[in-house]
Parts: structure tokens; C-alpha cells; sequence
């Protein structure tokens, strides 16, 4: 009898019927997946649509993740400024005549409800990527301006929604890429120190709501029952679940509906009260893990393009985690960040298997190095 581990088994039955996907980074998302449908399964009991919803997601997600995947980097650099513009026409469409949800205006209605700015998450690292690429080896100070620019028209677009949260994940999202294209460290001290002396200006320019997020942070017991009630249902949700949670189904947090939007961006405190620190150990493993992937996968890349991209993809999922539990946690202010593949959602799981095509897509065409 073969004795082989299953998984030894299993890489090369995925290769040779799918040579495109990288077996490593599939598993791992398919862990993601299944803690996704688990908590939203208990978050959503009272929504039970949302279950066979986020399923449709799921697949639809895979698919776009197979498809993607399936190009050559060739296909994808000519895809990078097509899906920039469409963006940027999405925007303006959003700000034209899109669909306005709780004051913000984000959202488009085209039969089903999309939101044009989590294509933008991506959209930019790959156009920046792309242009970068053009100039390889031949890198000057004005491209680093040209690209900022790039970067700052879509930042701009989503700020007017108003979509704070996702504006300046976005500009996370182009920094990324400019700095792994090799910007200077001066130009990253004077880009500080710009920063530093806006905020001032940039606190005058925020919405109220904005403010008393920021306000919240700091004192979230000033308005309990106000505006500082979502995170402190947060708090109070991660901290009963202990070292190992209540279990499963059995949140009082979640099943009191005291957690607010517990299947969207809240929906780490639902999975912190049900499984404790020991599930949270393990969510965090997971995020690492798919990282780590992602940063193999960007250092084995055979072109500046590849490698930028699948950089800044990595980066990205370090982000986007990474802010979203420091947010439900209290360290971060509110922002409207999903947990990514766990939160429910269509249009940021598509955009999600998407930017994971596209590192399968580099990881099948990569240098003839193994790590």
C-alpha cells in the first residue's frame, strides 16, 4: 500500500489537471473559505439568504480565480490599463447616479449591486505595475509623480462617496508598488513629513461621522449607547470568547444582534467570541501563510511586471487583514474594511479570486528557480 502523505498525493493531481493553480495557495484559501462560510453560517442565522448567497460568491470567485489564472502575464499587462479606465468610469459613475446605502453613495445597480471601488484595490497595483514595467531600467523622478498621480485620481473618486476605508487602502495599494519600484527613501521622508503637516487640514476636511470615529477610538466610552457602541460590542464580543469561545452557533454577542453589521466588517468579532484566541492563533496563521505564499511567489517572478504585482498583491492581503481585526478590535477607527474571503460580500470576493488568479498566473510562468 502507498504509504505517500495525502497531501503529496494531492499537489500533483491538482498540477496535472490544473496546471495553473498553485496547490499551496489553493489550500490555503480554501481553509479561508471554510472558516468564511462557518462564521457567516452562525453571523447570518437570522439572514439565511446570505448563506446560499455568499456561496454563489464563493464559486463565482473560483471561477474568475481559474479563469485569471489561465492567462499569461502577457494577457495581464494588456489587461492593466483597460481595467484602470473601466474603473475610473465606474467611479464616475458611482458618483453620477449610483445607489446611496446609509448617506454613501458606493454602489452601482446593474441588475445586481456591485461596488466599482474594491476593483480598484487591484485595478491600481496593476496598472502601476504595468507602467513601471515599461520603464524598466530607466526609472526617473517624474515616473514616480506620474504614478502618484495615477494612484490619486481613483483615491480622490472614492474619498468624494464618501469611502474613506477604501480610499486610503487604495493609496496603501499604489504605495506598495512604487516603493517596490525603487522610490527614494528621501522622497519617503518628505512624503512623512507632507503628511504630518496635512492632518491639521485633512481633519477640517472630514465628515463629521469621520471625526467621531476618530474621537471614538480614543474614548469609545465617551457615547456607549452612541457612537462608540459598535466597538465596544466588538470588544465585548472578542473578549467573552476567552482562550477557546463559546463555540460554535452559541455567540450571545452575535444571537443578542448586539455585534452591528456582524457579517460584513464586523464579522471577526463573531468568530472571536465562537472560537476564542486559539481559533484567532489560527486565523492569523492562515493570513500569514497566505503572505508569506504570495512574497514566494513575487520572488521567484521572471519580469519587473510580475514581480510588482505579485508584491504588492501580497502586501495587500497583509493590509486589508491586518486592518480590518485592528479595527473590530479597537486599535484602528472604524473604517468599513472586510475581512478578506471571511466577510460576506460579492464584489470583494470577486476582486479577491481575481487578484489571486493573478499570482497563480505569475507563480505558472515563474523562473526556473524552486524555493
Amino acid at each position: 500500500m502507498n504509504a505517500r502523505p495525502v497531501a503529496q498525493r494531492v499537489g500533483p493531481w491538482l498540477r496535472s489537471r490544473f496546471p495553473d493553480l498553485d496547490p499551496v495557495l489553493l489550500a490555503v484559501l480554501g481553509v479561508l473559505c471554510l472558516v468564511g462560510l462557518v462564521t457567516l453560517y452562525s453571523a447570518a442565522s437570522d439572514h439565511p439568504g446570505r448563506f446560499g448567497e455568499q456561496v454563489r460568491n464563493y464559486v463565482l470567485a473560483g471561477v474568475v480565480m481559474i479563469v485569471v489564472a489561465g492567462l499569461s502575464p502577457r494577457n495581464l499587462k494588456r489587461l492593466a490599463l483597460p481595467v484602470y479606465l473601466c474603473g475610473l468610469v465606474l467611479l464616475a459613475a458611482v458618483l453620477a447616479f449610483g445607489v446611496s446605502v446609509k448617506g454613501a453613495q458606493r454602489w452601482l445597480d446593474v441588475g445586481v449591486r456591485i461596488q466599482p471601488a474594491e476593483i480598484m484595490k487591484f485595478g491600481v497595483p496593476l496598472m502601476l505595475a504595468w507602467y513601471f514595467d515599461r520603464r524598466e531600467g530607466a526609472v526617473r523622478r517624474v515616473d514616480f509623480a506620474i504614478a502618484g498621480a495615477l494612484v490619486m485620481v481613483p483615491v480622490l473618486l472614492i474619498a468624494r462617496q464618501p469611502d474613506l476605508g477604501t480610499a486610503l487602502l487604495v493609496l496603501g495599494a499604489g504605495f506598495f508598488v512604487i516603493f517596490f519600484a525603487g522610490l527614494p527613501w528621501v522622497w519617503l521622508i518628505v512624503m512623512g513629513g507632507g503628511t504630518l503637516a496635512m492632518l491639521p487640514v485633512a481633519w477640517m476636511l472630514m465628515h463629521d461621522y469621520q471625526r467621531n470615529r476618530i474621537l471614538t477610538l480614543i474614548d469609545p466610552m465617551s457615547d456607549p449607547l452612541g457612537k462608540g457602541f459598535h466597538t465596544l460590542q466588538a470588544m465585548i464580543a472578542i473578549g467573552s470568547g476567552g482562550m477557546l469561545g463559546k463555540g460554535w452557533m452559541q455567540g450571545t454577542q452575535t444571537h443578542l444582534e448586539f455585534i452591528p453589521e456582524r457579517t460584513s466588517d464586523f464579522i471577526f468579532a463573531v468568530y472571536s467570541e465562537e472560537f476564542g484566541l486559539i481559533g484567532n492563533v489560527v486565523l492569523v496563521i492562515l493570513f500569514l501563510v497566505l503572505v508569506a505564499r504570495a512574497l514566494a511567489i513575487a520572488s521567484q517572478a521572471a519580469t519587473p511586471f510580475t514581480r510588482l504585482l505579485a508584491s504588492a498583491i501580497a502586501m495587500i492581503f497583509f493590509t486589508f487583514a491586518f486592518v480590518n481585526m485592528a479595527m473590530v478590535s479597537g486599535v484602528l477607527p472604524v473604517v468599513g474594511v472586510p475581512l478578506p474571503f471571511i466577510s460576506y460580500g460579492g464584489t470583494a470576493l470577486v476582486t479577491l479570486g481575481m487578484a489571486c488568479g493573478m499570482l497563480m498566473c505569475v507563480q505558472s510562468n515563474r523562473k526556473l528557480v524552486q524555493m
